[in-house]
């Protein structure tokens, strides 16, 4: 990912967070934070050590990834690809670098009431830890950890 990126995956992440976070951050009251999340994702690209990747599809940014150590800071994929099985495979090659840079588990953080996600990743292996913290982005919602082996075998899902 570069700087030059970012007007385009903005445009995916927001458009994904309106449609699959709406019921969590209400648009009439809420809007998504352009920018206050390019500030974020310009400072990570400056840090070395977060990884930010862009996921490409027919010369336009059909997804992304932030990662820092073993740890998802950021994931989604454009509106347009859900169900297509981009999203299993973009997190099947994020295990496969973990487990290349020598890492056992990875952990992330999803809000509570983001159903579709969590269906995705415990279908995947991934676990709640129990730890629950707040989103810094209004309304603050519930952020639940979950954690992963990934030296053990992912359970059989239907992407």
């Amino acid at each position: 990912m570069a700087p030059d990126d970012l007007d385009e995956l903005l445009i995916v992440q927001r458009d994904g967070a309106v449609a699959g976070l709406g019921n969590i951050f209400p648009q009439d009251r809420y809007p998504f934070p352009t920018h206050a999340v390019r500030q974020r994702w310009e400072q990570e690209l400056e840090d070395p050590a977060i990884d930010c990747y862009v996921i490409q599809q027919a010369e336009a940014i059909a997804g992304f990834v932030a990662i820092q150590g073993n740890q998802f800071l950021h994931f989604g994929t454009a509106i347009d690809t859900w169900g297509s099985g981009l999203a299993g495979r973009t997190h099947d090659a994020t295990i496969q670098l973990w487990l290349e840079r020598g890492h056992e588990h990875a952990w992330l953080r999803v809000f509570e009431d983001n159903q579709r996600a969590r269906r995705f990743y415990e279908r995947r292996g991934w676990r709640p830890t129990g730890e629950r913290s707040r989103s810094t982005f209004a309304p603050q919602p519930v952020l639940l950890s979950y954690q992963r082996s990934l030296t053990e075998p992912e359970p059989e899902n239907d992407g």
